[in-house]
């Protein structure tokens, strides 16, 4: 699919969307990379565009350059924002009591602090990317090492073969404490996240650094 034709599907998706104001949005393809530009009223609706832009069949990689710039005269104070976030990730019964910091400057928030799971990191991040005057999100949340690499990957590559809809054969996976890198070739981005996720998913594992191409 050349480009013309993914800047289309990207902007058709971000119109259907009834949660982003795709007006405000910008939409620039280059062999397959995809830049998204303008701005949005908080941040919630640029995460959610850009995971938009992700879906669309023949995406490479997608920069996102969107401001989160705030309604007329409204400004959030970085306290109130950390007792928020403080607040709703006491709230979430799959996160450890007290495992994770917050810090915000300029509304930008950086997450801290060690939980047992990625599924639980990920969560921390979800809590907080909705909460009003959030401009940018850094998740430093660590994973805990629990497990032998040679576990990791077998139980890698055992989620990869009962995954129906995913062709994995093409995937190389290598890990080292805790740290795993995908390499090879997927068929399309969707499968990519899949197997992202499948990575992830493992106990153990800390992090994750995916270079599989697309296409």
């Amino acid at each position: 699919m050349n480009d013309k034709l993914i800047r289309q599907d990207i902007i058709d998706e971000l119109d259907w969307d009834p949660s982003i104001d795709s007006a405000k949005i910008g939409v620039a393809v280059h062999n397959g990379v995809v830049t998204l530009t303008g701005h949005l009223p908080n941040y919630a609706q640029k995460f959610a565009a850009e995971r938009v832009a992700q879906r669309v069949k023949s995406v490479r990689a997608v920069a996102g350059e969107i401001e989160v710039r705030f309604p007329g005269a409204v400004r959030h104070d970085d306290e109130q924002i950390a007792d928020q976030a403080a607040s709703v990730l006491n709230w979430n019964v799959l996160l450890p009591k007290g495992a994770i910091k917050v810090k915000v400057s300029k509304g930008f928030v950086t997450l801290t602090g060690e939980v047992d799971w990625e599924y639980q990191r990920r969560a921390a991040e979800l809590d907080v990317h909705k909460l009003p005057g959030v401009t940018a999100i850094s998740n430093q949340v660590s994973i805990k090492p629990r497990v032998s690499p040679a576990d990791i990957r077998t139980r890698i590559e055992d989620a990869l073969k009962r995954d129906a809809y995913l062709e994995a054969d093409g995937v190389k996976i290598v890990v080292d404490s805790g740290r795993v890198k995908l390499e090879g070739k997927v068929r399309t981005w969707r499968e990519r996240g899949a197997v992202e996720r499948a990575a992830w998913a493992a106990p153990g594992v800390r992090m994750v650094e995916d270079h599989l191409a697309v296409g």
